[in-house]
């Protein structure tokens, strides 16, 4: 009898002292790219630079354009899209690179993972025939 208690109290007292494991999961947030001051203060820099360094005027555009800027893995803006086209559009899209190069700030890059990736960021601007909406 008292060899079956001994082994009944052993049984019961064991899972007292099992270890368990607990496993502990990072949380990576995944981020878009930014600019500091955010997407206004580089629409505003953007603006600043196409006013000092482009004749506008010379392209004749007017309405509304969509600009696809490429960020880098390393926060450095890479590659401009413009559209819709316009005539000279070639000449439009060095001008507007140009002035793109001209703004020293470096982005923060998107984070994907936890690894910094290439992205694309998309900003709209209005221009008339003379000026454009945003003001500098």
């Amino acid at each position: 009898m008292r060899i079956f208690l001994l082994i009944t109290s052993l049984l019961i007292s064991n899972p007292v002292f099992s270890q368990s494991e607990t496993s502990k999961t990072e949380i990576v947030s995944d981020s878009k790219a930014e600019f500091p001051g955010g997407q206004t203060a580089f629409r505003n820099e953007f603006m600043k630079m196409v006013h000092a360094y482009v004749d506008i005027t010379a392209y004749g555009v007017n309405g509304k354009f969509s600009f696809v800027l490429t960020i880098d893995e390393k926060g450095k803006m890479s590659e401009l899209k413009i559209y819709p086209k316009v005539r000279n559009d070639e000449e439009f899209k060095q001008d507007m690179n140009f002035a793109m190069k001209r703004i020293k700030k470096k982005w923060k890059p998107a984070i994907k993972n936890g690894v910094p990736v290439s992205s694309n960021i998309i900003f709209e601007i209005n221009f008339t025939s003379d000026h454009s909406d945003e003001e500098y």
